[in-house]
């Protein structure tokens, strides 16, 4: 049985380096052209060089996508681009487009190519056509069962590494291939510009009936019936690796570094936790409750057990539940005062009782006695935007442990 890689989102460099802390093996990023989340702040040339001499020296890896399904204009500035990551030390670049595949293997001959779900690759003939042209690496579209996997892995040379999603957001289009952006609000899902009217509300004109909206469901506010749940597979972990699968990769470049450091956390205790006694394995349920810490919008397994049915949507609003805030990031503890120094994330109390977590062992819980800013004075109130606070702890910290506060709302 072999360990799996767990792959997490980084969206900015800050996530990358708390994604390499609280247990990723390795992260995909974008860089600022060619890849599928613009809206995400990504990663200039200089910012991916930290951040890969950051994972290296941890023995991680990075790896760039370029996965934009190109239209001709898109190619205008690939070769210029791709020649400057020639200097970079990527582990391997994620692409989708054949013509794009093909420019990078002109360049970079030697780069690692990880063929994206995108691809919509969903079959076993496929892959192995896909592994004819050099490519090592597929990430499976989204629509498919475990037993497809497993048949796909079986059917494959043993050293093609297969990924899959295990967890985040999960589009209503076929594995993200989606012209609903477009037509809707002039934006090019394929080139990295999606609008999300997947998660608007919706209702149902007959053609014979102009200016009469009919709820799909008895809701009379209407209905977000394209709008799926989230793909959650922590409880299945050991079925994705008895299967076979290489790489399991948590969504989300666009969510916050607290989702990253939660969903990682909790995948890479369950990972280790099976892997180091599977005959005796049995699930610890604390670790879904971690992961529901984190924004979600209720949880699915997709189609990994078959076909979705009318169970995986959510039809009465496409909110996230939020039962926890990030609220700060300790940036350092002194052990001898005990008080640590943190950047506020959301406004906090003083008498507010709050969680703490560090990339290893479990959170704690006190309430916030006293609370000082940066001068030292004391304050009640911590209400400006990446405030520099200082509170003092009941246990040790480090830097990158993450506060949150639980959501009464």
């Amino acid at each position: 049985m072999v360990r799996p890689e767990l792959l997490a989102p980084a969206g900015n460099l800050e996530k990358l380096k708390i994604a390499i802390l609280y247990g990723a093996d390795a992260v995909y990023v974008g860089g600022l052209k060619f890849g599928l989340r613009a809206g995400a702040k990504n990663f200039t040339l200089q910012e991916l060089n930290e951040g890969i001499n950051f994972a290296h020296g941890r023995e991680k890896k990075v790896y760039l996508t370029l996965n934009i399904i190109a239209h001709n204009e898109d190619l205008i500035d690939l070769s210029d681009y791709v020649r400057q990551l020639h200097h970079l030390s990527l582990d391997g670049l994620i692409i989708s487009d054949p013509g794009i595949l093909s420019i990078v293997r002109e360049i970079l001959p030697d780069m690692e190519i990880h063929l994206s779900t995108q691809a919509n690759m969903t079959n076993y003939a496929t892959a192995n056509f896909w592994y004819q042209q050099g490519i090592r690496r597929i990430i499976l579209a989204r629509e498919l069962s475990l037993e497809e996997i497993k048949e796909i892995v079986q059917k494959t040379p043993s050293d093609m590494k297969i990924e899959t999603f295990v967890h985040g957001a999960m589009c209503i289009s076929y594995s993200g291939r989606c012209l609903l952006s477009n037509y809707m609000a002039d934006r090019d899902a394929n080139r990295g510009y999606c609008a999300h009217p997947c998660r608007w509300k919706y209702s149902l004109v007959e053609e014979k009936r102009p200016g009469e909206y009919f709820p799909v469901t008895e809701d009379e506010r209407g209905s977000y019936f394209f709008n799926s749940k989230d793909l959650c597979m922590i409880e299945h972990v050991p079925l994705l690796i008895k299967a076979g699968i290489s790489s399991l990769k948590i969504e989300g470049r666009m969510k916050s570094a607290y989702y990253v450091a939660n969903v990682v956390k909790a995948y890479r205790q369950v990972i280790d936790g099976f892997i180091s006694n599977p005959e005796k394995y049995i699930f610890d349920e604390k670790w879904l409750d971690e992961v529901k810490k984190a924004s979600h919008r209720h949880f699915t397994t997709g189609f990994y057990f078959g076909k979705p049915g009318e169970n995986e949507q959510r039809y009465d609003t496409s909110a996230y539940v939020k039962s926890y805030n990030f609220i700060g990031l300790i940036l350092n503890y002194d052990e001898h005062t005990k008080i640590a120094t943190m950047e506020q994330k959301n406004r906090v109390f003083t008498g507010e009782v709050i969680e703490i977590f560090g990339p290893n062992g479990d959170f704690f819980t006190q309430k916030i006695e006293k609370m000082w800013n940066e001068e030292n004075e004391e304050i009640k109130v911590a209400p400006h935007a990446r405030q520099i606070i200082k509170i003092k702890m009941k246990q040790p910290v480090a830097a990158w442990y993450i506060i949150r506060r639980f959501n009464k709302e």
